[in-house]
């Protein structure tokens, strides 16, 4: 469908709030700003916007030719947050929710549309009086926001020095009006068969069919839809740990033209939250939920191309990652996120657009919530992606760790008007009131009950082994650090790792709590002294790349025990998505990914432990190393390969093992050996026998599939430990990686400019070469170092030999 809006030249004027309140009175005289739409005036202005953009008013004016079209539909997708809308000087809508698009049927046109979208002041408007909330936020200042239906970005501190999105955030499209007036789709499976229900409206009478893949249904001469149809034999939708993500194509014509065009999948979903847990299952089968919550790319725009965001989740997908969540106090996604999660099978966990605030329930701002949940259901229509949805972030939490009793906290938001409305409109998806939310009490702080935000390890500063005893059973939010891109993205963000600390640039990039006398660096730090027995701040004055190498090893060190323990069958945990999956500014942000898209140290961390086939490797002190192999995919068999590395050689023993499909199995590594090791050195009797053990899974070719290597105790800074790396061309743009290390490489770090490792920032026994695969995003050839903690001398990147492409 054209859009007669596609190249349109927007432009951009801001006034005083209240100033001009009619298109009629712009004058030429204001200061004119091209602008993209959709986009925002922080997007528009860029490092010339000096104002808060709540301050003032803004006006955005296009012109655009409607050719012989005299009946045309404009849609504003979403607008942030009042607004006025004004069509050739004329008022025809009111925006009072940045989450609700306005749609507008326009007759008689004159040839030329003129559009005039007026965002007023919100700053202006909090400046009302209005009824208080039976709490306060501790999120946020400015407690009227709790009666807007708008972003917490840019209004939180905690996201960092972000502008507050003011404008048409969401695309302005003015297309021929169609004879569809409204599409709705859900699906569902019985035994083997998958069923679509198709409900629509049309403009008049017409012949209609619906095309799912290449099989046609015809539903005769109608003005409404409601029907459903049956699909043999469907193959069903799985997440790509599981499975295949199989989608069908849906095509709704009428008269023979294609009108309404969507993905659908099929699948069904229930979360188990029995005897105090939360158990995701996807056709029959539990899921171990792993990922983190999602930010928007471009948290600035809060638009970003399709490109962009395939190449951002496939990088989830890469790692082993299966689930994000979209946090309720930021915004909803676009459509073509929703597509490419269905597409590359990553499950969705989507809060409503709730947070620490408490929901007013008069009667517009309960009609705005309607219209918003409308939106999102129209958004997520059948889309196989989505597995639960929640009433909102902390919305629960907050009166609770502020002493209300349960019956004061209630809302009927969460009790009854988004479950009842999920129940509707989106069936076959899993609701919960609100995350986090307990199960079998009212307190929605107890981690070890239902949906938990576990900052034990983290924000609390509570021990490593805190994580075994915690119980938690389902982490929508866990493992808050704040952590330090790699070097060269340093250098490029901040010139150098000088900076790092309390300069006021890297500090801004800092998570903080609001009001707290601490941020996150602070928490980075206090594990980094209890971890390795180290002064950060002195390392800090003397060398600050190591300090902040302290830093990134620390926080993998947590990674590592948390996922190794929650993924394992016998910890009760169901999932752990860690907040958070990418930064929203430049700098030692929550993200593992930073905002360029390069992977930080604990990414590795999580990718390791996330892997649909995956070793866990734990030290269990006096009862020794215990291995886990978990396996998501088919049954496969095997042998499991124990290496112990001594200072006079190393031993090898294996057993041979059969790992069911959707499961796992659990030895410990005496069992393998045959006799009592001290392998961990936890006895103590005498000097150490072993520096390093290594654990592998080989298939019944004898082909390596994944290791784990655990370094046996502290391992002191030495001049070398005797690292060598070595890089041969594989074929056009991908390189092998060849790390060897002559003694125990304690977290060796991967790091050259322009390409990305399969893995880094793991362990290294003596004698052992890990190969790894290096892809280039932007550079020709690999140059860069590899380095470990442990050590102060470092091992050249240099390409030696240069095949030819294969």
């Amino acid at each position: 469908m054209i859009d007669l809006l596609d190249g349109a030249r927007w432009r951009l004027a801001r006034t005083d709030a209240g100033s001009v309140l009619d298109p009629r009175d712009l004058t030429h005289d204001l200061e004119w700003f091209d602008a993209v739409v959709p986009g925002t005036v922080a997007a528009a202005l860029g490092d010339s916007l000096a104002v808060n953009p709540d301050d003032h008013d803004w006006w955005f004016v296009a012109d655009v030719s409607t050719g012989d079209h005299r009946r045309v539909r404009l849609t504003f997708g979403g607008i942030a947050t009042r607004a006025q809308i004004w069509i050739d000087g004329i008022h025809r809508a009111s925006v009072t929710s940045i989450f609700v698009p306005e749609i507008l049927d326009l007759t008689d046109c004159g040839g030329t549309v003129a559009i005039a979208i007026h965002v007023e002041s919100l700053a202006a408007r909090l400046k009302s009086r209005r009824p208080r909330g039976r709490w306060r936020s501790s999120l946020v200042a400015a407690q009227g926001l709790r009666h807007e239906r708008t972003t917490m970005l840019g209004r939180a501190p905690v996201y960092g020095p972000l502008p507050v999105p003011v404008g048409p955030w969401r695309p302005v499209s003015m297309t021929v009006v169609p004879d569809v007036r409204r599409v709705e789709l859900s699906t569902a499976v019985s035994g083997a068969d998958g069923i679509l229900t198709v409900r629509a409206e049309l403009d008049a009478p017409g012949v209609a069919r619906i095309l799912i893949d290449d099989k046609g249904f015809d539903f005769g001469t109608v003005e409404r839809i409601d029907r459903s149809v049956t699909l043999p034999d469907v193959e069903l939708w799985w997440p790509h740990t599981h499975g295949r993500p199989r989608t069908y194509r849906v095509a709704l014509e009428v008269d023979g033209t294609v009108r309404h065009q969507a993905v659908v999948g099929f699948r069904t979903v229930h979360l188990d939250r029995t005897e105090g847990g939360a158990v995701l299952t996807v056709n029959g089968e539990p899921i171990f939920c792993r990922g983190g919550t999602w930010t928007p790319l471009d948290p600035v725009r809060l638009w970003s191309p399709e490109e962009d965001l395939r190449a951002a989740l496939e990088q989830l997908r890469s790692a082993g990652l299966n689930m994000v969540r979209v946090v309720g106090t930021l915004v909803y996604e676009q459509p073509e996120f929703w597509l490419l999660c269905a597409e590359l099978g990553i499950m969705v966990w989507q809060d409503v657009m709730f947070g620490t605030l408490d929901p007013p329930t008069d009667e517009a701002y309960m009609a705005l919530v309607d219209r918003e949940l409308d939106a999102f259901a129209a958004t997520v229509s059948a889309n196989p992606a989505l597995m639960v949805v929640s009433g909102g972030s902390e919305t629960q939490q907050q009166p609770t760790m502020l002493g209300l009793a349960a019956e004061d906290q209630r809302m009927v938001l969460l009790d009854k008007t988004v479950p009842d409305f999920i129940a509707l409109r989106l069936p076959g998806v899993a609701y919960v009131t609100s995350s986090p939310s307990g199960v079998s009490d009212e307190l929605h702080t107890h981690v070890g009950d239902g949906i938990a935000h576990y900052f034990g390890v983290g924000g609390y500063l509570r021990p490593l082994s805190d994580i075994r005893t915690a119980g938690v059973r389902f982490a929508a939010e866990c493992l808050a650090f704040s952590v330090p891109p790699e070097r060269g993205q340093v250098e490029k963000f901040f010139g150098s790792a000088a900076v790092a600390g309390h300069h006021p640039d890297w500090k801004a990039a800092v998570p903080r709590d609001r009001g707290s006398s601490w941020d996150f660096e602070d928490v980075r730090d206090h594990y980094v002294r209890t971890i390795f027995g180290v002064d950060p701040h002195l390392i800090r004055r003397d060398d600050a790349e190591l300090y902040l190498d302290y830093g990134r090893a620390a926080i993998v060190e947590a990674f590592t025990e948390a996922l190794g323990h929650w993924r394992r069958a016998s910890s009760g945990c169901a999932g752990a998505l860690v907040l958070t999956l990418r930064d929203s500014v430049p700098g030692a942000g929550w993200g593992i990914v930073d905002t360029a898209g390069v992977p930080k140290a604990p990414f590795y961390a999580l990718a390791r432990a996330s892997a649909p086939l995956a070793l866990l490797l734990s030290d269990n002190g006096l009862d020794g190393y215990s291995v886990e192999l978990v396996n998501d995919g088919p049954a496969c068999s095997g042998s499991i390969r124990v290496v112990l590395h001594a200072s006079r050689g190393s031993h090898e023993f294996e057993q041979a093992v059969t790992v069911q499909a959707n499961a796992s199995i659990a030895l410990t590594v005496d069992s393998i050996v045959g006799t009592f090791t001290d392998a961990n050195h936890a006895y103590r009797f005498g000097s150490r026998t072993y520096s390093a053990v290594t654990v592998l899974f080989l298939n019944d070719d004898g082909v390596e599939v994944t290791r784990t290597t655990a370094l046996v105790g502290a391992q002191s800074r030495q001049n070398t430990v005797g690292l060598s790396a070595e890089v041969v061309e594989k074929y056009s743009g991908t390189w092998e990686l060849t790390v060897l290390s002559r003694w125990p490489a304690q977290y060796v770090c991967v790091d050259i400019d322009g390409f990305e490792a399969s893995d880094s920032w793991f362990h290294l026994a003596p004698n052992e070469p890990r190969t790894l695969t290096l892809v280039g995003r932007d550079a020709s050839a690999p140059r860069g170092h590899v380095r470990a903690l442990n050590s102060v001398e470092r091992a050249s990147v240099v390409p030696k030999v240069v095949s030819g492409n294969s």
